[in-house]
């Protein structure tokens, strides 16, 4: 227990160092190292969907996470994902940061906090992706709950995971992450 406390709050230390050093960025993750054991991949298939998908991770110089899949609207489907844990987030963080590459399509980032008792409760909001890599800033005010029960806006202190979600619509998802974080 006290081994617990005395890690996150080495945690909360390191996250405002980087936040302070990087002129108010956190990077929760840039693939490098070991993503796997912190990303989960997820389907609509946990709830009788029929979209299919994968991540890969490619680690090391150029890191990135690869989201590929066929999303269809099918028996009540239509999402695949990535999502994170997320431990300690600044009080002060205004916004997700993305660094991101993609076919095209429009993708969604899922956060869900403390409220989001529900599988399907979540707050999003949507990038669009080029062939190239870009930067994507996503302001928390502008993300959108999914359900009327929810807050209006998602508050830092208390996300608890974070999202890269393919969704919604019959497509073929093909995106790049290379660098996920708050600003």
């Amino acid at each position: 227990m006290i081994y617990a406390r005395l890690i996150a709050g080495l945690l909360v230390i390191s996250l405002t160092a980087v936040m302070t050093a990087a002129g108010g960025q956190v990077t929760v993750d840039d693939f490098k190292s070991g993503p796997e054991q912190r990303w989960r991949f997820f389907a609509d298939t946990v709830m009788g969907g029929r979209s299919t998908g994968q991540v890969v991770f490619k680690t090391g110089g150029g890191a990135y996470a690869k989201l590929t899949g066929d999303v269809t609207t099918a028996n009540n489907g239509g999402f695949i994902q990535i999502r994170r844990e997320l431990t300690s987030v600044p009080a002060d963080t205004q916004g997700v940061r993305l660094v991101v590459r993609g076919n095209g399509e429009r993708y969604f980032v899922h956060l869900r906090t403390s409220g989001t008792i529900l599988p399907w409760q979540y707050y999003q909001a949507g990038f669009a992706t080029t062939s190239g890599w870009r930067e994507v800033r996503l302001p928390l005010a502008g993300f959108e709950r999914s359900g009327r029960f929810l807050g209006k806006t998602p508050k830092a202190s208390s996300l608890k995971s974070i999202g890269i979600v393919a969704f919604g619509r019959d497509h073929k998802a093909d995106v790049e992450i290379r660098e996920v974080g708050f600003y």
